[in-house]
């Protein structure tokens, strides 16, 4: 089968619910042979990377994903056997789309970087992506290598929205997008402008919503697949060339999911091995942590539609490792020990919101220099974020906080719309560590609670080490845990368990983040010499 370079998707409207009941799909064999085979276990990857845009370039696998209000913005996963990623860059350097991204006036949480596409295109050797940004304009951008560096190539007037780009076997670049009314764009040769657009699929009300397309050109048909948020997977076929007339099936619906607790596989993307071998990389809702990607296989029918292979009528917890070459190195973990060596800050950081980048660096640790007087640490500039490792994962921070000031608030947070944190307030000229909870945000992202301290203790000398511990696994809300240490060796539990809330509407799983702050005026620092990740 002859596929294009892909394309990626979205769903806006969750319903969180723990999935049941079957799904369209055939069987994979079960018992002492088939458990034999040497095996991989749903998620790949138990970290939030939601509405995933997988393919393969070579032997080289990619994938892009959401971000929403982080930055830099959607990232690019590599890997050699569809199983064990590493974050190589993001494809968005900076959202430099409005003020409210440099928390200017306004805040852009649950904005920013949706359901976006990453494909490439062999003819100039470039990997582009292509997302839609606020409901205004579609904005591209290329890159030669996806570490980077990547620019922007154009601005587009039309919104394409959960776009999936296809570059076809004539090298033309064809868009799908659009919710419920799905469309198809042509772009022009160059990728800068549209050439047409038109509407070639209304969903039936019986299926409802329709959204997050991925394109594709498979045999000489043409594929659009799309989610129904959040618990199905529909797939559209023309062989009537891009602009159809489409078909439709259903892939999967309340198919039961790889993860205790958690919601139906749904929202990503098709991709074939170098031996032929089809999957389907989705994401499944597993929150207070996120949404996780899980990868099935994926059969043919006779007559060309997908079929996911299942185990015991649900998506596998495992199924047999891709038969694929030997990987030329291993990957680069996703946890693990940072010191902050070297002049960038390593893929796997993202700030929220923009970064004032005059009052951070690293080398010989991460300097964070107060760059926001507030009493809010959701409109504090430079807290960065590294995302959580499931089921459970702590994170451990070395703090050098010899050069904090009066006022001044850092520490280590369990980050999203409902936060608390541990760290060090300076006050008086002493400095006392302390764990506060009761951040919060309404539905429209506006904050309701700065926060209440629960806990605290005196601190001397300069340095501390600072301790987080968060169970994300879904089903129930979750315990955060908080803990300091004056010699980085004997832990002191500090304050009671924060209640991790697991509401979806805020898309983003819970993240680490580190934050220096003023409450009264900038020139405090803190240095950040060692951090963690480390799991069970």
């Amino acid at each position: 089968m002859d596929l294009s370079w892909s394309h990626h998707v979205l769903s806006r409207r969750r319903t969180l619910a723990a999935a049941t009941g079957l799904a369209a799909g055939a069987l994979l064999p079960t018992g002492p042979a088939f458990a034999a085979a040497a095996q991989y276990t749903n998620p790949v990857i138990w970290q939030d990377f939601a509405d995933i845009d997988v393919m393969r370039v070579g032997d080289t696998y990619y994938a892009s994903a959401s971000t929403m209000h982080y930055s830099p913005g959607a990232p690019v996963l590599r890997s050699y056997d569809l199983v064990n990623w590493e974050i190589a860059g993001h494809a968005v350097p900076a959202l430099d789309f409005g003020a409210k991204y440099d928390l200017s006036g306004a805040r852009g949480y649950v904005r920013g970087i949706w359901a976006s596409s990453l494909a490439y295109r062999p003819s100039n050797r470039t990997f582009y992506w292509l997302g839609q940004i606020d409901f205004a304009r579609t904005y591209l951008y290329t890159a030669t290598a996806v570490e980077g560096p990547w620019s922007r190539l154009t601005t587009i007037s039309t919104p394409y929205y959960d776009a999936g780009l296809l570059v076809d076997t004539d090298d033309t670049l064809y868009v799908a997008y659009g919710n419920t009314t799905i469309s198809v764009a042509q772009l022009s040769r160059d990728g800068r402008t549209q050439v047409r657009t038109q509407e070639v699929f209304r969903t039936p009300s019986s299926v409802g919503t329709l959204e997050g397309a991925r394109f594709y050109k498979i045999n000489g048909q043409y594929y659009i697949f799309l989610t129904r948020p959040a618990n199905g997977q529909y797939i559209l076929k023309s062989s009537n060339g891009p602009f159809g007339p489409y078909t439709m099936r259903q892939v999967l619906l309340d198919l039961r999911g790889p993860i205790p607790g958690g919601g139906v596989p749904h929202q990503g993307g098709l991709v074939r091995t170098q031996s032929g071998a089809w999957y389907y990389m989705a994401f499944v809702d597993a929150y207070p942590g996120g949404r996780m990607p899980a990868l099935a296989p994926v059969t043919w029918t006779a007559d060309g539609w997908p079929v996911v292979q299942l185990v015991d009528g649900a998506w596998g917890t495992t199924y047999p490792l891709p038969a694929v070459p030997t990987p030329p190195r291993q990957v680069t973990p996703m946890t693990g020990v940072d010191t902050f060596d070297g002049t960038s800050l390593r893929p796997r950081w993202e700030w929220n919101h923009n970064p004032d980048n005059t009052r951070w660096s690293v080398g010989n640790g991460l300097t964070l220099r107060t760059a926001t007087v507030t009493h809010d640490l959701y409109w504090a500039r430079n807290t960065l974020t590294h995302r959580i490792q499931g089921p459970t994962s702590t994170a451990t921070v070395q703090l050098d906080h010899s050069a904090m000031r009066d006022g001044d608030r850092a520490g280590l947070a369990l980050l999203r719309d409902s936060s608390a944190w541990i760290g060090l307030k300076r006050d008086g000229g002493a400095t006392r560590v302390v764990t506060v909870t009761g951040l919060t945000m309404d539905g429209n992202w506006n904050t309701t609670g700065t926060g209440t301290e629960v806990a605290s203790a005196p601190v001397s000398g300069g340095r501390v080490w600072l301790r987080a511990n968060a169970d994300i696994r879904p089903g129930a809300p979750r315990p955060g845990t908080f803990s300091y240490s004056t010699d980085g060796i004997t832990f002191t539990r500090l304050g009671p368990a924060f209640s991790m809330g697991n509401d979806w509407r805020f898309f983003m799983g819970y993240r680490f983040a580190l934050f220096n702050h003023a409450t009264q005026a900038l020139g405090g620092a803190v240095r950040v010499t060692r951090f963690e990740v480390s799991t069970p």
